[in-house]
């Protein structure tokens, strides 16, 4: 597994954290392998009830590492990040989440899967994937809808611009807001009282909360992949990462509709 992942089970609790402070908690191939697997043995493992998502008091996560992406985009074969993505969606038993500081991209909509989050003061919530020529993954175009109502989740994801972490409480993409220095305790507190409750109540609630929506789920994170590895090799994505390489602002205004608009009629 991924050092920078790392996992550590104590309790009934299995906390998952990043470990790649030097990069801002930004997620490579490897990790992305070592946190599917470390949602798939907490998923089976019977002494295992609950699983926390951590970063840094600093920094969740800055999302996909676009140094790494842009040089090797994956757009022939399946990307790493779609297991990952996939043991979120079926994960059985409760998932909480502490988030300190930037969550972006993926950082966020991993998050659409969490069953409580939990954010320091200093949390920032960001989806930027219209800034970068793509489109939004982790079946984010079907639960943010679901869940903030769809004005709020279209200023979102077409701006792309941050929540700040009272923003998101107000709109219910968290639980609760602490200080930063409180978050992670505070998160550990509370799954370890749900770890003390019968694992069959707790896998079934959450069960019949989800409502069966488990196949939509899996199906929106195949159609938001496919148009996603079309769009990587789309002038707009192109002109995103050679911007970024380049460390400077992206130009979109000579770049038409890389496919016919439709009618509207």
């Amino acid at each position: 597994m991924s050092q920078e992942i790392v996992t550590r089970a104590e309790a009934g609790v299995s906390t998952i954290s990043f470990n790649r402070l030097e990069r801002k908690n930004s997620i490579n191939g490897a990790m992305y392998a070592a946190l599917a697997e470390a949602l798939s043995a907490a998923a089976t493992d019977p002494s295992i009830r609950v699983a926390v998502l951590q970063g840094h008091e600093t920094v969740f996560s800055a999302g996909n590492d676009l140094s790494d992406f842009a040089k090797a985009p994956a757009t022939d074969s399946e990307s790493p990040a779609f297991p990952f993505m996939r043991a979120l969606a079926v994960f059985p038993k409760p998932l909480l989440a502490a988030v300190c500081g930037p969550a972006v991209g993926i950082g966020t909509t991993m998050l659409l899967h969490c069953d409580i989050v939990y954010a320091g003061d200093n949390a920032a919530f960001t989806m930027p994937f219209v800034n970068l020529g793509l489109c939004p993954e982790a079946a984010s175009s079907l639960l943010l809808p679901q869940l903030i109502g769809y004005h709020r989740a279209a200023e979102a994801l077409l701006f792309g611009e941050p929540l700040s972490a009272d923003a998101a409480l107000e709109v219910g993409l968290v639980n609760k807001v602490l200080s930063t220095s409180q978050v992670n305790a505070f998160t550990q507190a509370q799954a370890a009282k749900l770890a003390a409750k019968p694992i069959s109540s707790l896998v079934e609630i959450k069960r019949l909360m989800k409502g069966g929506q488990q196949g939509a789920v899996l199906q929106r994170m195949d159609d938001e992949g496919s148009i996603f590895k079309r769009m990587l090799v789309e002038p707009a994505a192109k002109e995103a990462f050679s911007a970024f390489l380049q460390k400077r602002k992206p130009d979109f205004s000579t770049i038409g509709p890389a496919f016919p608009l439709p009618s509207g009629r």
